[in-house]
C-alpha cells in the first residue's frame, strides 16, 4: 500500500476526488471535522461531530457499494469498523499523535482504499 503525504494545511482538495458528487462533498466534511478537533483541543462538540460525520458517511458509502454489489465491500467496511472503534478511544483533549493518526488515517483510506471503487458504483 502506497503512503501519501498529508496535506499541512489539512483540507481537502482535488487529489482525493473519488468521482461520486455526495461521496466527495462527505469526504470535504470529513477533512473539515478532523481539523476542527485540531483546531479546538478538547472540544467534545467537535469530537462528536466527527464521530457522528463519519458513522453517517461510512453507512452511505457501504450502502452504496452493497448496491453496486462491489467487491471490495466486506474488507472495505472492515477499514470503517475499526476506525470507529478508534474515534471514542480519543479522550476530550485529544493527544497530538491521536489527532495525527486519524488525519492520516482518512488521507491513506480515501487514496489507498476509497480510490479502487473509482468507476464501480
Amino acid at each position: 500500500m502506497a503512503t501519501y503525504a498529508v496535506p499541512e494545511p489539512y483540507r481537502w482538495d482535488t487529489s482525493f476526488m473519488v468521482f461520486y458528487e455526495r461521496l466527495d462533498d462527505e469526504h470535504k466534511g470529513l477533512f473539515q471535522s478532523l481539523f476542527a478537533i485540531g483546531t479546538n483541543h478538547g472540544s467534545k462538540a467537535a469530537l462528536k461531530k466527527c464521530q457522528d460525520l463519519m458513522a453517517s458517511h461510512f453507512h452511505y458509502e457501504q450502502v452504496s457499494h452493497d448496491r453496486a454489489n462491489y467487491a471490495g465491500f466486506k474488507e472495505h467496511k472492515s477499514f470503517h469498523d475499526g476506525f470507529l472503534a478508534h474515534l471514542p478511544s480519543c479522550p476530550p483533549r485529544c493527544p497530538t499523535r491521536k489527532y495525527s493518526t486519524g488525519k492520516n488515517w482518512l488521507v491513506q483510506h480515501i487514496k489507498n482504499v476509497d480510490f479502487a471503487y473509482r468507476g464501480k458504483l
